[in-house]
């Protein structure tokens, strides 16, 4: 009995040891030795030790990593403002020259104290600058992040032809600054906390207070606390780690690079999740139809809207089916294929080895190579090898007699189709999808196509976004929200948010809105 008494004594010694170990010691040099220690002495970390004044007994050091931060500001508003606005007199306290600099002497325009060793070093290693005085165990932390980052570009993955050309940069402050450019509210907080017990990524919650649905917003926050990894290196990781369905190849997080996409979807009362080095940004929560839409589709004519949206909606629907029916038709229910096309399909596939399941298929993999390789070679040479390699390709095949030239065309169609969605992630799943219905429509024809669809809705159905029906409004039927589906009505007419978002501030525009002409009576 006596002996776990002493181990735990022991243990609790060992830790209470550890303990005073990261607390700041009130001596220049012993800190200065344990920040050296701690970051094994890396040749990228600067002290640059000085003396305060005239008296040589006041010693103190400014801290700061090589890269993550900004030179100049260090140099003009942190060092020379301590060595030339620091009163020169010789009788000073420590406490009352570390009290100084603290009020008085430093210019930069966000400063913190710190008691605690391991804020002091994630401080250090996020870019601020570390002023410690000899015989205070405070410090001052001072905003002087800075260093070599991408400027802000057009995007490379959801482009539009009318809109804003801005996207997101892999700094979270500079996505942040682009959101609240375009909502100057006080309303729109920012909560940030550090994810990753090596990277210590920086991961924001970005809201319209009054606006957004308080319970999703604190299922993001309960969600995004209950990480525990050791580092993020991609917003890719936050949104696998919070999704409600894991294991569905359905997106149930919504990601852009577009900051009037964000503005758009937080207006509507939708939360966004930003994350420190990476210019993609997650909105929470999705909906299914949400994926096909365009922010270009808010900036013209409704019209062509609502036609472009139901143009991507047939696209997606013919990546997903048309191999599977071209295979069904043609082998299980040739009765339902006009007779001169039939006779042409019978023509074609004469000298061909290969059944048509295996025909199709060979090409739907070789097509899903040439893509895979286009992305991944040298941007200079990559579109080329895509186009040019399908091309040949499928000619070559078809002269040779391996493929008809009938299903090249087929494959051909559908890989186009693929690539009319606003967002890459909702394409992923009719790609993998696109396989397993052609292998069940090779095996039971029509009636197998079927069964996917009906595994397919009910699949869909039973999909969450953070509490929110991923089909809605069309399960559950929501009458008020179809005007902005599958067809965008004027901007006009859509005065309420959509109700399973929001909650709370429904109206988000005027009854009144819509565009009259004069009366020309009035001007006779």
């Amino acid at each position: 009995m006596k002996r776990p008494k002493k181990l735990t004594d022991k243990k609790s010694v060992q830790n209470s040891t550890e303990k005073r170990d990261r607390n700041l010691d009130q001596n220049l040099t012993n800190n200065l030795n344990k920040i050296k220690k701690e970051l094994g002495n890396s040749t990228d970390l600067v002290i640059r030790e000085f003396t305060i004044g005239n008296n040589p007994a006041l010693n103190a050091a400014i801290i700061y990593m090589n890269g993550l931060v900004d030179e100049q500001t260090v140099s003009e508003f942190v060092l020379e403002s301590i060595k030339i606005e620091t009163p020169e007199v010789e009788t000073a306290t420590k406490k009352g020259i570390f009290d100084f600099i603290k009020t008085h002497v430093l210019s930069v325009g966000k400063i913190n104290v710190i008691q605690d060793w391991d804020k002091m070093i994630l401080s250090l290693l996020s870019g601020h600058t570390i002023v410690v005085v000899d015989g205070c165990a405070d410090i001052v932390t001072a905003y002087t992040k800075g260093g070599e980052s991408r400027k802000i570009s057009e995007p490379t993955s959801q482009l539009v032809i009318r809109g804003p050309k801005e996207a997101f940069t892999e700094s979270i402050g500079t996505n942040a600054a682009l959101i609240r450019k375009r909502i100057k509210s006080p309303n729109l907080w920012l909560e940030t906390i550090q994810i990753g017990s090596v990277t210590q990524t920086d991961v924001a919650i970005m809201y319209i207070k009054g606006i957004a649905n308080e319970k999703v917003l604190q299922e993001a926050r309960d969600r995004l606390k209950g990480i525990d990894i050791d580092g993020i290196l991609e917003s890719g990781y936050i949104e696998q780690l919070i999704q409600d369905h894991p294991y569905s190849p359905f997106p149930t997080i919504y990601n852009t690079e577009r900051p009037d996409g964000v503005v758009g979807n937080l207006l509507e009362g939708r939360i966004a999740i930003l994350v420190d080095g990476t210019p993609y940004v997650l909105v929470i929560p999705a909906l299914f139809i949400q994926f096909f839409q365009s922010p270009a589709d808010y900036y013209q004519h409704f019209l062509m809207g609502s036609t472009l949206r139901l143009l991507r909606m047939l696209c997606y629907t013919l990546t997903l089916l048309t191999p599977s029916l071209y295979i069904a038709l043609t082998t299980f229910h040739p009765q339902m294929v006009p007779t001169r096309l039939l006779i042409s399909f019978a023509a074609q596939n004469e000298g061909v080895p290969f059944p048509l399941f295996i025909e199709v298929m060979l090409m739907e993999i070789t097509f899903e190579i040439l893509r895979e390789a286009g992305l991944r070679m040298p941007r200079a040479v990559g579109q080329a090898v895509s186009i040019v390699g399908g091309l040949v390709l499928g000619q070559a095949a078809v002269q040779a007699g391996l493929v008809s030239a009938a299903t090249v065309i087929v494959v051909a169609f559908t890989g186009i189709a693929s690539f009319a969605f606003p967002s890459y992630n909702i394409g992923i799943p009719a790609r993998l999808l696109r396989f397993i219905i052609m292998l069940l429509a090779g095996s039971f024809g029509l009636y197998g196509v079927a069964m996917a669809l009906f595994i397919l809705i009910a699949h869909l159905t039973s999909l969450r976004s953070f509490g929110i029906p991923y089909l809605s409004p069309f399960a559950p039927f929501i009458w008020a929200d179809i005007k902005d589906t599958l067809v965008r009505q004027p901007l006009w007419s859509m005065v309420l948010r959509p109700r399973l978002v929001n909650q709370e501030n429904m109206r988000q525009q005027g009854k009144d809105n819509k565009p009259t002409p004069p009366d020309e009576s009035k001007n006779n």
